[in-house]
């Protein structure tokens, strides 16, 4: 990509939805008929289904992008040299097929178009087209085309902003390249403003409008509303890379304490209480995701060729071919107690989730696919999920903007010990955490014994230090993220958010060189710049 999108010209898109038992099964390498795209109303399902395969593909994509410059992963002697190009920081990446952004391109044009195709099958056929899925249709493609931009942000610095659909070669230079800045304040105003008077809040269900009489357990479509970026917490990222915290707690605290408020029982999605602790290995290794976890998630199923390549690039189980795996360095963390502090816990659980020793005695990423006991029978299902949020990094979020307030001990509780067991009496110290949050929730027929124990709390490791030192602070949240999400491309966006915030571009070199046999030329990179990934543009 230089002068012109070149692989985002083929736009593809489903033409019909097909059996609904398929579900993402469609043809994706066909040119749109422009004449007649969308000329009966199951089209728009579908189209919108189309754009969810294009999500699919990019849907690993970050986490190459960007844990292999991270503090965690390293090529192994299998990799070929695009993933040692990226690895090692280097500036020409010309054909490099990772960290080329075509891909991400491709799912902005197909957004782009749909939008456009919706609205013109809309005025057309005013009197019977359904308004509700038309309005929810587009919100959702909305927020998609929003979180893709945001992605392109976190991982290049920069990005060519359209909102025209592209049926021709054309310049790029007559788009504006906007930097992450400008890119997140483009998202906020896409997802405000929105298109055709509809902003980005409105959800979408599945399986309300396909599968409405079938119990929720059992319908084939109750987790298909996740593949879409939920609202609240996509526009609450954005507001913590443009410093609007007080809006970040804003929505993901209504967003939370409604979801406390609406269950029944122990296992309650988003909350960090006991029951999530017990089940914590399985969250990645579950056939569907973790209910308890899951804000929004990328499905796979490889009997419907849909696929990612995580497996390929950490199992070494054949046929994958163990491509990245976990540095000396980056492993050593989990039981340094220094840098994790383990109190009266013999280790870190996520330690022995996170990596493990395969039969030939080589360290392997199994958080995706575990050594002893896979979800997966076979190696080559290369199906499963990957978060796009999930409820860990709600708490984390949540924890860095209050932070950022000067709500110290608030923060300190949700990243250490619960908001349930962090104060007196087990009491809530700010009315922003409702009583939901604890065990003195008792309302009709809701009995909760297993309340908010914290991202730390159900490890039951000690509390990390937070002390009145904001910079401090956020970097004990940076930290406990190294710990809490590696191998999810959620690590080093947050290094550069937090490098950009305090202008200070060790914070990512400090964590990021210590893997390298040459750390002092990676940290020169990261310091000139080369913290994002170069991609020549135009």
């Amino acid at each position: 990509m230089k002068k012109y999108i070149w692989k985002c010209l083929l736009l593809s898109m489903v033409i019909t939805l097909g059996a609904c038992e398929s579900f993402f099964n469609v043809e994706t390498d066909n040119v749109l008929d422009h004449d007649d795209y969308i000329s009966q109303e199951s089209e728009m399902y579908a189209g919108y289904i189309g754009i969810m395969t294009k999500v699919q593909a990019i849907g690993d994509k970050a986490i190459y992008l960007t844990d292999t410059r991270g503090e965690l992963l390293e090529p192994t002697k299998n990799a070929k040299s695009e993933l040692y190009s990226l690895y090692n920081y280097e500036t020409d990446l010309t054909g490099n097929s990772y960290a080329d952004p075509a891909a991400y391109y491709d799912v902005i044009i197909a957004c782009n178009d749909y939008l456009l195709r919706i609205y013109e099958y809309k005025e057309k056929n005013k009197t019977s087209v359904n308004i509700d899925h038309y309005q929810a249709l587009v919100s959702c493609t909305l927020r998609v085309k929003a979180w893709v931009y945001l992605t392109l942000g976190k991982v290049y610095g920069e990005a060519v902003w359209f909102d025209d659909p592209m049926r021709e070669k054309k310049d790029l230079s007559q788009f504006p390249l906007k930097n992450l800045d400008e890119i997140v304040t483009s998202c906020k105003e896409l997802l405000v403003n929105g298109f055709d008077g509809v902003n980005g809040r409105l959800s979408i269900s599945w399986k309300e409008w396909l599968d409405p009489e079938t119990e929720t357990s059992e319908s084939i479509y109750r987790y298909w509303d996740s593949m879409t970026p939920e609202y609240f917490a996509l526009y609450a990222e954005l507001c913590l890379w443009s410093g609007e915290y007080q809006k970040t707690v804003d929505l993901i605290l209504s967003a939370m304490n409604a979801r406390f408020a609406a269950t029944v029982n122990d296992a309650t999605p988003w909350m960090r209480n006991d029951k999530i602790g017990g089940v914590y290995g399985t969250i990645w290794n579950l056939l569907n995701p973790a209910p308890q976890e899951t804000v929004s998630a990328i499905l796979y199923d490889y009997t419907q060729n849909q696929t990612n390549s995580l497996l390929k690039h950490f199992g070494s189980e054949y046929p994958n071919e163990y491509l990245l795996a976990p540095s000396t360095v980056g492993r050593t963390r989990f039981s340094d107690t220094s840098f994790n502090p383990l109190g009266g816990a013999a280790a870190d659980r996520r330690e022995g989730v996170t990596f493990a020793k395969d039969a030939a005695g080589n360290y392997v990423i199994q958080k995706f696919r575990p050594i002893s006991k896979p979800a997966r029978a076979n190696a080559y299902q290369d199906d499963v999920h990957i978060y796009i949020y999930r409820a860990g990094e709600l708490y984390c979020m949540l924890a860095e903007a209050l932070n950022n307030l000067g709500r110290t001990a608030e923060a300190s509780a949700l990243i250490n010990a619960g908001i349930n067991g962090s104060f007196p009496n087990g009491g809530v110290s700010w009315a922003g955490f409702t009583d939901a949050w604890t065990t003195a929730w008792r309302v009709g027929e809701k009995n909760r014994t297993y309340a908010d124990k914290g991202v730390r709390g159900i490890f039951g490791l000690a509390n990390r230090k937070f002390t009145d030192d904001q910079q401090a602070n956020d970097m004990q949240i940076l930290d406990e993220m190294m710990l809490e999400f590696p191998c999810e491309g959620k690590i080093y966006p947050a290094m550069v958010r937090m490098a950009k915030r305090y202008n200070n571009y060790n914070i990512i070199a400090d964590r990021v060189c210590p893997k390298y046999t040459n750390p002092e030329d990676i940290r020169a990179k990261i310091l000139a710049g080369g913290y994002f990934l170069h991609w020549n543009l135009k």
